[in-house]
């Protein structure tokens, strides 16, 4: 595949014994000359200012860091050979750049309240080295007539798009087996100047930092993002997904300082415009911010008062705030609502019903699933991991299992990733159709874990007929029926065999 020829694996040694050997991710981006970008942070323990140096807002030099550095850049073999033998490159460093867009995005997007961290084995990794990326020359991939790799603007991906990552798991340690790994996920978020900041559920490991992110089109794939970091980190819990900066963004940083070496950044093409928000097809027009003191969480909206959540989003009390995600027709306008129906704490069924004091304009209701397909794909569209920065977020998986109790769905699984701030949202069908709404992911108690790729939906089934019910009567009592489940059913949502013991879940 063209991506894989277009990725590599970068490694960097120094000659004093204490320096070591580090290695990353790369993507070959021109053949004529031949050029490789990949991530900066490998070239921290080669610093001579030490750490310090990546607080500058100005490129380094090659003078900035230790002497006779031996640079490689490691392919697979050549096309039309067995597949052994990797084709192994000399290179020299022409800059480490940083890229500013991309840098203020962070700053604008990530807080450090909410103790944000990214990376992959370095704990101790420093987070100011973030935004630099680095040039190599490789003398060895000149190819005449070769060119720059085909690439796209990130300026018009929308949300739920899919993307290709490729990078080399644990860099160089191993490239006869994870050389050029290839990972399918999807666009769930943006910010910044131009989309300058990209975040995707697409599941890459340590080291694939540096390697590229790939846009299907009509003529193959186009090269639209470089990994920035491999695992992203929210206080405590792995959020399970990838940060990538935009390829332009870092072109357009890097144009000056390339230039003096000799180097001309051509223009990245720009891309057919986006489908918008807010349209049938379009699950974003459906999902709400909801807002409850101190809480937050997500929505579903079925009709234009009338919002689907969870108990536990707005059982603080208190005003309750809801801001439907912006598209066309309207703007993001931030609604007052009351809790008309809450299930009891005792319920398995963590819902809540909440009616807006005004309509939302322009609003296409969803249409809802009646029945489910285990291993359909599906996504989950809220207010996780990034909360109120930049909009809901987008993610992919499949429907991993359908929990019956006498032969009626009561529980969804799902492998798409879930984090806090994501309760209430929909969870949607590839063809378009609303299957259910999130309650949670899962958390094992016995060590502290929470995984982000199992979590736990209600089905739409069990609240169709009381919503039938409720919006042609307006009495709340007709959801006062998920308040009298049977023992099997709150037995699934407890997570726990019947009969067995407590469940550590």
């Amino acid at each position: 595949m063209a991506e894989e020829r277009g990725c590599c694996a970068v490694s960097v040694s120094g000659t004093e014994p204490a320096g070591g050997s580090w290695s990353c991710s790369g993507v070959v981006l021109s053949r004529e000359p031949g050029l490789v970008l990949c991530q900066g942070a490998v070239f921290s323990p080669f610093l001579l200012g030490g750490p310090d140096a990546w607080a500058q807002p100005r490129a380094l030099l090659p003078d900035a860091l230790q002497p006779c550095l031996r640079l490689s850049v490691l392919q697979p073999p050549a096309l039309g050979l067995d597949g052994s033998g990797l084709r192994r490159h000399e290179a020299r460093l022409l800059a480490l750049v940083p890229c500013g867009a991309f840098q203020q995005a962070l700053a604008q997007v990530f807080s450090r309240a909410e103790q944000w961290r990214f990376g992959g084995e370095a704990e101790e990794e420093d987070p100011r080295a973030l935004h630099w990326f680095a040039w190599l020359r490789v003398p060895g991939l000149d190819t005449p007539g070769g060119g720059w790799v085909a690439r796209a603007s990130a300026s018009s991906l929308r949300k739920g798009e899919v993307l290709l990552a490729c990078g080399s798991p644990f860099g160089a340690l191993c490239p006869d087996l994870f050389l050029n790994t290839l990972s399918k996920g999807v666009v769930s978020n943006l910010a910044g100047e131009e989309n300058a900041l990209i975040l995707t559920d697409a599941r890459c490991l340590p080291g694939t930092e540096g390697g590229g992110a790939f846009l299907p089109s009509l003529d193959g794939q186009c090269l639209v993002a470089i990994i920035a970091a491999s695992f992203c980190w929210k206080g405590a819990e792995w959020v399970g997904l990838t940060l990538l900066c935009s390829l332009s963004a870092i072109l357009h940083s890097s144009a000056s300082v390339l230039h003096k070496s000799g180097v001309v950044v051509p223009l990245v093409p720009g891309r057919l415009a986006a489908v918008q928000a807010g349209g049938r097809q379009d699950p974003l027009g459906w999902v709400a911010l909801v807002e409850c003191g101190a809480a937050w969480g997500s929505g579903v909206l079925l009709a234009p008062r009338l919002l689907l959540t969870c108990r536990h989003v707005v059982e603080a009390g208190g005003p309750l705030r809801v801001t439907p995600a912006p598209g066309p027709g309207r703007a993001a306008t931030v609604l007052e609502g009351r809790v008309v129906f809450a299930t009891e704490e005792s319920s398995p069924f963590d819902v809540a019903v909440v009616e807006l004091e005004e309509s939302v304009p322009a609003f296409t209701p969803p249409c809802s699933a009646d029945t489910f397909l285990p291993g359909e794909e599906v996504s989950v569209v809220g207010f996780g991991a990034l909360g109120r920065a930049c909009g809901p977020s987008v993610t992919a998986g499949v429907l991993s299992a359908v929990v019956a109790v006498d032969g009626r769905p009561v529980m969804l699984q799902t492998t798409c990733a879930v984090h806090g701030g994501s309760s209430g949202g929909p969870l949607i069908s590839r063809s378009g159709r609303l299957l259910g709404i999130v309650a949670s992911n899962t958390r094992d108690t016995g060590v502290g874990a929470t995984y982000p790729h199992l979590n736990f939906c209600i089905p739409i089934t069990i609240l169709q007929l009381p919503i039938a019910s409720y919006r042609r009567t307006g009495d709340p009592d007709a959801f006062a029926g998920l308040n009298r489940a049977g023992e099997g059913v709150r037995a699934a949502w407890r997570l726990q065999r019947q009969p067995g013991p407590p469940s550590k879940l």
